[in-house]
């Protein structure tokens, strides 16, 4: 029994970075029917966030609350990752809607540019160009409307990006010195130290479970109820939802369908960032990290259900349970009877990796029987 609990947990755990990944890509994907691959590089930015959150407090001015810096970088990682996201619908994504293959093309392109641009620019600089963008898009949302509808709107936006491009440069050179300060190399894979409250383990029924796999899996829950409160309770839920159901009657209706898209994109981008997060919690952060998730992120989708977050969950733990049973060969334990030749092939496939390529060999099979997944979608689809 203690072997299933821990088997149970661990699967859970797996499957808790699954979901708090792909719930993002759920919200870009099915909503709005864009593949974007270029998700996992949002991943990434989350977790290198983190990694620049946990350099700010270890400054001494915030050393004294370095222990909370894990939830601050849950905000920042979300906001950084929801910037980049709005910025790539900006320029490239609202001119393909209705054309997948162009696409998915076009985000593998962006993809790609992250990462090399993470291997090119140093951290510090690359964070001066991100706080350039929160300030120069946040202040016209911020200042007053009527600012922006005279004929000095031209000025006034001038002055905004020309802020922000010296705060940019502030911190740019403030970070640069705090790394060096801090002793810290300039290599582009870098550690996330866990504060002290979330090391060791918690003993119960003699089995240790992880404080770590503990924080992932409470950030996971919280994830999904405040992306379920939002999609059936807020007015922008709701708007979201009308518009997948029908973009032409909402914007008859009076519905932005521009906010819209750029909302749902924000929102779904900074997801990612989010399990950037817990991404950066389990191993070393590098310009490679979410190319290690998006697979895993597009199969529980797809086998969930396009859209459906029910269908999300379910694949996300039961993938990450099928993972931790064959891939750590709990399953020969669990089955010490097993007939030789099933016996033979689940040792063959008791590796990560190996257990990763059963699993979604198996989900291959399972979408061949039920193509929609396990939950299809109803009513009317997305318009183009």
């Amino acid at each position: 029994m203690q072997l299933i609990v821990e088997s149970l947990f661990n699967g859970i755990a797996i499957g808790s970075v699954l979901l708090v990944a792909a719930l993002g890509l759920a919200i870009v994907f099915g909503l709005m029917g864009v593949i974007n691959l270029a998700h996992g590089e949002l991943m990434m930015i989350g977790a290198y966030s983190t990694y620049v959150t946990q350099l700010i407090f270890k400054l001494p001015a915030f050393q004294q609350f370095y222990n909370s810096y894990i939830i601050v970088s849950l905000g920042v990682a979300f906001l950084v990752s929801a910037v980049v996201g709005i910025v790539l619908e900006s320029l490239i994504i609202k001119r393909l809607y209705g054309n997948p293959l162009e696409t998915l093309l076009a985000t593998w392109g962006v993809s790609l540019i992250l990462q090399q641009f993470v291997r090119s620019v140093p951290l510090a600089y690359g964070t001066g160009l991100i706080i350039s963008l929160i300030i120069g898009l946040g202040l016209p949302i911020i200042l007053p409307k009527n600012l922006f509808v005279s004929h000095q709107s031209k000025f006034f936006r001038l002055g905004i990006w020309s802020i922000s491009v010296v705060f940019g440069l502030l911190t740019a050179n403030g970070l640069s010195s705090a790394i060096s300060k801090l002793g810290r190399s300039s290599s582009r894979n870098v550690d996330v130290t866990a504060p002290s409250w979330m090391r060791g383990g918690i003993e119960f029924w003699d089995i240790t479970f992880p404080v770590t796999r503990l924080v992932i899996i409470v950030i996971t829950i919280i994830s999904v109820i405040a992306v379920s409160w939002f999609l059936n309770r807020s007015i922008w839920g709701m708007r979201i939802r009308a518009v997948t159901q029908n973009r032409s009657m909402s914007e008859c209706l009076g519905i932005s369908t521009k906010k819209v898209d750029i909302l749902t994109f924000a929102i779904g981008s900074g997801l990612a960032g989010v399990a950037g997060v817990a991404v950066s919690l389990l191993g070393s952060v590098g310009p490679n990290v979410g190319a290690n998730y998006i697979v895993g992120c597009f199969m529980v989708v797809v086998l969930g259900g396009v859209g459906n977050l029910l269908g999300t969950i379910i694949a996300s733990f039961g993938i990450g349970i099928m993972t931790d049973l064959i891939g750590a060969g709990r399953l020969l334990e669990i089955w010490p009877e097993m007939p030789s030749s099933i016996a033979s092939t689940v040792n063959f496939f008791a590796t990560t990796s190996m257990a990763r390529v059963l699993v979604f060999a198996l989900i291959v099979v399972f979408l061949q029987f039920k193509p929609a997944g396990l939950f299809p979608q109803k009513g009317r689809m997305v318009e183009g």
